[in-house]
């Protein structure tokens, strides 16, 4: 373990441990294609060979967008950091003003682009960057150069010593990426992770995820670009995991029944769809078979780990894992061991009934700037904790300041944002980083996270509502999709909905009803009568100041695409409020 102190320790460690024959698999049209450990090295240095052969030095930045996970963006982070260069990965949907502040910014010097769609979007703006030198393309684009002519500028290899030298004055302690946080609020800022921060990162989180080491096979389907699926591609190398990258969201389903995999990570959006798919079904159903399954979700509901429901209740659960619940594990491949959920808060409800159902769902907690993870559930002696993170990594130090903020100690923790010397002081103090998030460790040492610091407002009777939760459980409902909750200065609590449009046009049209437009459905009274009995039924589990008194409905589809979400999912809480000043005007006058 120790001889792995950078990124690209980890393809050596699993060439010379494991050596396996699908190190990563990317689909190319209808066929699944194998890339060994020996042949993805072999292309990293070559990668490397072409970049030191095109003059690229150390501390140079690279960029790579790409619209899916895929083999050869692996192959070029490799090739890229062991020339001591760094990677800047971007997220392919941001808007082109941010791809064009996010490469002058790093002073990028080269970019690795996906496809078409990426390659036109980055040639809207590449004029003004001007430290820009070259694009290469992944997918063969007209007027594009492709990577391949990087592979092959490197084919030679009477430059290998070159390489050698350059990875042997690579030190952990150096910088290997700058990621720039999607931001729910202003520019992105570039967060500096060097190799000992994602590599202890994954070091100190292996003993935490009950991982076959050389018979596993993932499904990589969150962006690379996030450091929460980068790092654990990472920590697949090092247990000998074979990666498949699904081709997209459209396509997860069948990818799923393709690859059969054992393992992959999750956000809690794609868990509540995957849910809500589940239980549509079920209600379809009818007579004794629809009977069954909402008998077996409502003992999911009930779930406790360790047996701790009793011995007749372990007994009923065994029946309806074999009825109902094994249905479930076919649609997710079948062989399903484990989820590993992060990003955003997940739902208790969710983790109970998918642990019912075998799937078992570890909710971690972690942000960009510790590499990510500070804490993790494990199911293995004691670890989990239904409506907790888990217990704090070892040789990672947290605590909980005066006013409930965690703050967070280690070697994962990252040594700044990129040219901002002022941001960086505003998070990282006295050995600190302060995360911005209000949590708390119980007796046991797990650690549960109640709100974003900065997410909490007060009312202008001076009480705080904590948004986040009161998000969460609203999005139990099936008739709401997103939600926002606001009031901050106001009298009350009150908040923006976007329907679950699919379901409320089915539920609709049980009830004779039609719409001609999303407009027309979020003005219609039996609609909003409606889902206000959905708000009066989650409110009753809050105290009076922070219920949420008033709603809109927004006939948006929030998106990434028009600014409503981060690409990890968030809200841009700032950019929903300015787009519904006029409904927030209706509410408050």
């Amino acid at each position: 373990m120790n001889n792995i102190t950078r990124l690209f320790d980890f393809p050596y460690h699993q060439l010379e441990k494991y050596n396996l024959n699908d190190a990563l698999v990317t689909k190319y049209g209808d066929t699944w294609v194998k890339t060994s450990t020996q042949e993805y090295l072999e292309k990293a240095n070559a990668i490397s060979r072409g970049l030191l052969r095109l003059g690229v030095n150390k501390n140079d930045k690279i960029a790579i967008i790409s619209s899916n996970n895929r083999t050869e963006w692996h192959i070029t982070d490799i090739g890229v950091l062991q020339t001591g260069a760094q990677t800047v990965p971007m997220y392919p949907t941001i808007s082109a003003e941010d791809y064009e502040y996010i490469l002058n910014h790093s002073e990028s010097q080269i970019v690795f682009v996906s496809d078409v769609e990426v390659y036109e979007k980055l040639q809207s703006i590449k004029a003004n960057v001007p430290s820009l030198k070259e694009v290469y393309s992944y997918n063969d684009i007209s007027g594009c150069k492709s990577w391949k002519e990087i592979l092959e500028l490197g084919a030679d290899n009477a430059n290998q010593d070159v390489v050698e030298d350059r990875k042997n004055n690579v030190t952990t302690t150096d910088l290997a990426t700058i990621i720039y946080t999607s931001g729910t609020t202003g520019r992105p800022k570039g967060v500096m992770l060097t190799h000992q921060n994602i590599v202890s990162d994954v070091l100190m989180s292996a003993p935490r995820v009950p991982l076959r080491a050389g018979s596993t096979r993932a499904l990589s389907f969150l962006p690379i670009c996030h450091i929460f699926e980068r790092m654990l591609t990472y920590l697949y190398q090092y247990y000998g995991i074979s990666i498949y990258f699904a081709e997209s969201i459209e396509k997860i389903s069948d990818n799923l029944k393709e690859v059969k995999p054992h393992v992959m990570s999750v956000v809690p959006r794609l868990l509540e769809k995957v849910y809500d798919k589940i239980y549509a079904k079920g209600a379809d159903l009818t007579g004794i078979k629809k009977a069954l399954f909402f008998w077996a979700l409502n003992l999911g509901m009930d779930y406790k780990p360790y047996k701790q429901n009793g011995a007749f209740y372990e007994f009923k659960l065994k029946i309806a894992r074999k009825l109902i619940f094994s249905k479930w594990q076919e649609g997710l491949g079948g062989e399903l061991e484990l989820l590993v959920s992060g990003s955003a808060a997940l739902q208790s409800r969710l983790t109970k009934v998918f642990c019912a159902a075998n799937i078992p769902v570890m909710e971690g907690y972690g942000l960009t700037e510790t590499s990510p993870v500070i804490s993790v559930n494990d199911m293995r002696n004691g670890g989990f904790r239904v409506g907790t993170v888990g217990k704090v990594l070892d040789g990672v130090e947290v605590k909980i300041a005066d006013d409930g903020e965690i703050l967070c100690k280690g070697p994962n923790v990252m040594i700044g944002y990129y040219k901002d010397e002022t941001q960086t002081a505003d998070v990282l103090k006295d050995g600190y980083f302060h995360t911005g998030d209000i949590g708390e460790i119980d007796a046991d040492g797990f650690l549960k996270i109640t709100d974003r610091k900065k997410e909490m407002f007060k009312t202008s009777g001076g009480k705080y509502v904590a948004p986040q939760i009161l998000e969460n459980t609203f999005k139990q409902s099936r008739f709401i999709e997103q939600i926002m909750v606001i009031g901050d200065g106001e009298k009350m609590p009150a908040a923006f909905i976007q329907p679950n449009f699919e379901f409320v046009k089915e539920w609709a049209s049980r009830h004779n009803l039609n719409f001609n437009t999303n407009e027309e459905l979020c003005t219609n009274k039996m609609v909003i009568d409606r889902i206000q009995e959905e708000i009066d039924f989650a409110n009753e589990k809050f105290g009076n100041w922070e219920k949420v008194k008033r709603f809109e409905l927004t006939p948006d589809v929030w998106s990434i695409v028009d600014g409503h979400l981060t690409p990890t999912m968030k809200l841009r809480r700032k950019i929903i409020k300015e787009k519904y000043a006029d409904l927030y005007q209706k509410i408050y006058g």
